[in-house]
């Protein structure tokens, strides 16, 4: 079968990255011809298929008028990407389509061309995008749901996406545009669903129930479970507000008999380092970027992976390896975290952003007897072989392409 992978970014800078090219791999090794469409960067994996990748603009850096006035539109209708696109469809000729994300930077401008040429489409949703503006449903320090109903405008008056009027007003018009031509429900026949959590919220925000289906999130086999035994626990992932990693650090500072490592970067580095100084918690060591041979390392010597996330969580990726290494996770309740950890069973759950009940989480975990966390790890293990691993995801994702029409 050819399949054509579609995604905004083609390196490994987030956890939709991560999946695809994994999946690309995965694909590969059944004997598919898998051809991608993305955007150019210095970091991009190496691909047969980047003469057709497109300008990646920075949204995020300060840009000349001109080139903003570039971005403003390619946010609303990449004509670069259609064209590009368009080539590639006609050169490669696939018998299906899968995107990832492509808000932004691609944008609804290429789903036109699938539509042109009646090609089965389905697509993974990584996170919101498909039916709110603020696509992480993040504003404030807690979650969103301002827009729910079509009432985008809120994005706008509550400065949801950025301080920037043009950012929040931007979003706000393309959202309203894509829902008016229903743009990706013409499109796509199946919605993919990594958590339970997240094709409810379709639902609940009027996405097609009929389109969407549950196709749980995969992970690497780890062969060498972890040995533990390093006596610290380990939070890896951007430190951002939405992380939660601010209430997190405030209870372990009042439990200095656990040590923590945080790997990652992001906004909120400086704030927490001046943050866990006044607290005088110097058993909370930032490691900064680890590099992935390094990580598993530390992740074979830790006592358990925590993530206080805020944010409506989908699948964790962090989660996921840290129960195939056999560590028991202590999550917050939000999201699709529940389907993954439950409490007292294979980790602990806490609720979202409370610092009290991180303490008592904290010291719950202290006192498990090594034995019982044994058992943690070996139950979080258990699931990843029954649910979890490669090979069944990617029959479940095949099935969906046969589905949604494609023909080997």
């Amino acid at each position: 079968m050819r399949i054509l992978q579609v995604n905004k970014f083609f390196d490994l800078q987030g956890g939709a990255e991560v999946y695809m090219h994994g999946l690309i791999d995965e694909l590969e090794s059944r004997g598919h011809v898998v051809h991608a469409f993305s955007t150019r960067g210095v970091k991009n994996i190496p691909s047969r298929d980047e003469n057709y990748f497109v300008t990646r603009y920075h949204l995020d850096r300060p840009n000349d008028p001109i080139t903003s006035l570039k971005i403003a539109a390619n946010f609303i209708w990449n004509f670069e990407a259609k064209k590009a696109f368009s080539k590639m469809l006609d050169d490669v000729k696939p018998d299906v389509i899968h995107l990832h994300n492509i808000y932004h930077y691609l944008s609804t401008s290429i789903l036109s061309e699938i539509r042109k040429r009646n090609i089965p489409c389905v697509q993974t949703l990584h996170d919101y995008a498909l039916i709110a503006p603020n696509y992480g449903m993040f504003d404030h320090g807690a979650p969103c749901e301002r827009s729910k109903g079509g009432k985008y405008y809120n994005v706008i008056l509550h400065r949801c996406i950025s301080n920037k009027f043009s950012h929040n007003a931007l979003a706000a018009f393309e959202m309203y545009m894509i829902k008016f031509r229903q743009s990706y429900e013409r499109t796509v026949s199946i919605f993919l669903c990594p958590s339970r959590f997240i094709k409810e919220k379709m639902e609940d925000w009027g996405e097609p129930a009929g389109k969407l289906r549950y196709v749980v999130a995969p992970t690497d086999w780890i062969d060498d479970p972890a040995v533990r035994g390093g006596g610290y626990i380990m939070f890896v992932g951007r430190l951002s507000v939405e992380k939660g990693i601010e209430s997190f650090i405030e209870a372990s500072s009042k439990v200095p008999e656990l040590p923590v490592k945080i790997a990652g970067r992001g906004p909120l580095e400086e704030k927490l380092k001046a943050l866990v100084k006044e607290r005088g918690a110097h058993h909370i060591e930032f490691l900064g970027f680890v590099a992935p041979a390094e990580l598993k390392k530390l992740r074979h010597r830790a006592e358990a992976i925590v993530l206080p996330t805020l944010s409506y969580e989908n699948a964790s990726g962090v989660v996921l390896e840290g129960m195939a290494s056999g560590l028991p996770c202590l999550v917050t309740r939000t999201g699709g975290n529940p389907e993954l950890v439950t409490d007292g069973e294979n980790g602990f759950l806490v609720k979202p952003g409370d610092v009290d009940d991180w303490v008592r989480t904290i010291r719950r975990f202290l006192a498990t007897p090594v034995e019982v966390r044994d058992q943690m790890g070996a139950k979080g293990r258990e699931r990843i072989r029954a649910r979890h691993l490669w090979t069944d995801h990617v029959d479940a994702v095949m099935k969906a392409y046969r589905d949604a029409g494609a023909r080997d």
